[in-house]
């Protein structure tokens, strides 16, 4: 395994203080890039902690931004430029340097698996978190001025490998694929729904997508939250001036 080959070399290098770098550096590469006959592991498999470090969570972000970049055949410059400027927000520019020098050695040698990294995140991530990483995904298929066809597939088929519903998947799409019924899509409500029901389900959002429920120091996701629940509310205001509820 490449945690093992790590702790080697990171011994033959550094001695002691190599070794358990390198173990720790190649258990993290194995979480992400395991081999297909087994069960993916990486350094948190001994544990029970609920979360993910962050450095296995930058690693698998940016695999995720990777799949969707690449989704409909084109890689766009503006959607990469999107990806970049999140990194270096949040990171830092050598940090985020960093970051994508790690990913691409390792892409270059293993092919990234949607699946492999979902089931990873769901088992170690809040559901709150798993939906602002949808929104994220959005945001870079939208980067490049519109959403095509595979992009929005490839974010769904990621959506249920992070045990996302489909109601919440077509909620968080509809804040970014306009329809003459996006606010109650957002919802997540018919437009039949009384003005009771809609109440209710305002109330539902509100509380689901408040920032505070997002349990992450991570700035881009906590953005994601905030800019959620302004659609939330603002679906909300635009079905109260059309049915004129109080």
């Amino acid at each position: 395994m490449i945690k093992w080959l790590g702790a080697f070399v990171g011994f033959f290098v550094r001695g002691l203080s190599g070794a358990i770098l390198g173990f720790f550096a190649g258990s993290i590469i194995d979480g992400l890039f395991g081999s297909d006959k087994g069960k993916a592991r990486s350094v948190f498999d001994d544990y029970t902690r609920p979360n993910v470090s962050p450095a296995d969570f930058e690693l698998n972000l940016l695999s995720l931004c990777s799949i969707v970049i690449k989704a409909d055949g084109q890689v766009s410059q503006s959607e990469m430029d999107y990806v970049r400027q999140y990194f270096v927000g949040t990171y830092g520019k050598d940090k985020a340097n960093a970051i994508f020098r790690t990913f691409n050695e390792v892409n270059k040698k293993q092919e990234i698996s949607a699946q492999r990294i979902c089931a990873f995140l769901a088992q170690r991530t809040r559901y709150e978190v798993r939906l602002q990483l949808l929104h994220f995904l959005f945001g870079i298929a939208q980067a490049d001025g519109s959403i095509t066809n595979p992009e929005a597939q490839k974010i769904r088929e990621i959506a249920g490998y992070l045990r996302v519903s489909l109601n919440e998947f077509e909620s968080i799409k509809a804040m970014f694929i306009k329809s003459a019924d996006n606010s109650y899509k957002i919802l997540d409500i018919e437009k039949s729904a009384t003005d009771a029901e809609v109440k209710k389900a305002y109330r539902e959002m509100a509380k689901k997508y408040h920032p505070d429920r997002v349990n992450t120091k991570d700035e881009a996701i906590k953005k994601g939250a905030e800019e959620k629940f302004k659609q939330v509310q603002t679906a909300y205001e635009t079905i109260q001036k059309e049915r004129g509820l109080n």
